[in-house]
């Protein structure tokens, strides 16, 4: 598959890299092109503008900040068709310090890049930070991440399939983008406990517990 790379940080390296390695072939867009060329130095794919990211292939991931989002789809002429029916998916988190969300609690972040640019959006790979996604592959002790998708296109969530299972993940649809906001909330809410040195498993029991 080829993946247009919207973002230098360090979600796109991660999730760029692994990619890469499965033998997708990758190209990385940022606003700065000297660390879109580095990047792609480093992982052997290949550099562009964020534009030729968003035209290079069956999928474009956006991984920039929450608050640049904008700015970019704007840049891009995502108002005006540029990304229509694109398969984009969305990696973002709209939080502040301390990991506050800092949106109204609205239609979240995927939904409104899905009305804003009528793109075929999946939200995924929010829920971790890139120090997981780097693991090969990316588990823990009781086995593979799954990853949870929300998404209203079938054909667009079974692309996403594919490249979570590339990862060496287990994806797992969870809703569709009016889900999404939850997924987003949720993320914040228990990265701001890990963070604050909390263990958000403690927080559910067991699954056979809560079965039996």
């Amino acid at each position: 598959m080829r993946i247009g790379i919207i973002g230098t940080g360090n979600m796109a390296e991660a999730l760029g890299t692994q990619w890469g390695r499965a033998g997708h072939d990758v190209l990385f867009g940022g606003r700065s092109p000297d660390r879109a060329r580095a990047l792609a130095g480093r992982t052997g794919q290949s550099a562009g503008t964020v534009t030729e990211a968003a035209a290079f292939g069956d999928a474009i991931l956006l991984a920039l900040p929450y608050d640049a989002v904008a700015g970019v789809l704007g840049g891009l002429g995502a108002a005006d068709g540029a990304l229509r029916d694109r398969l984009l998916i969305d990696c973002t988190n709209a939080v502040g310090p301390g990991f506050r969300l800092t949106t109204d609690g609205g239609p979240g972040a995927a939904r409104t890049i899905a009305d804003s640019t009528g793109a075929r959006v999946v939200k995924a790979f929010n829920h971790l930070p890139d120090s997981v996604w780097r693991l090969t592959p990316p588990a823990f002790a009781d086995g593979p991440v799954t990853v949870p998708l929300c998404g209203d296109d079938e054909q667009a969530l079974e692309a996403v399939r594919v490249l979570v299972r590339a990862l060496g993940c287990v994806p797992l649809t969870v809703g569709g983008l009016d889900r999404a906001g939850y997924l987003e909330t949720t993320t914040a809410f228990l990265i701001g406990l890990w963070h604050a040195g909390h263990d958000p498993r403690t927080l559910l029991p067991p699954f056979h517990a809560a079965t039996a």
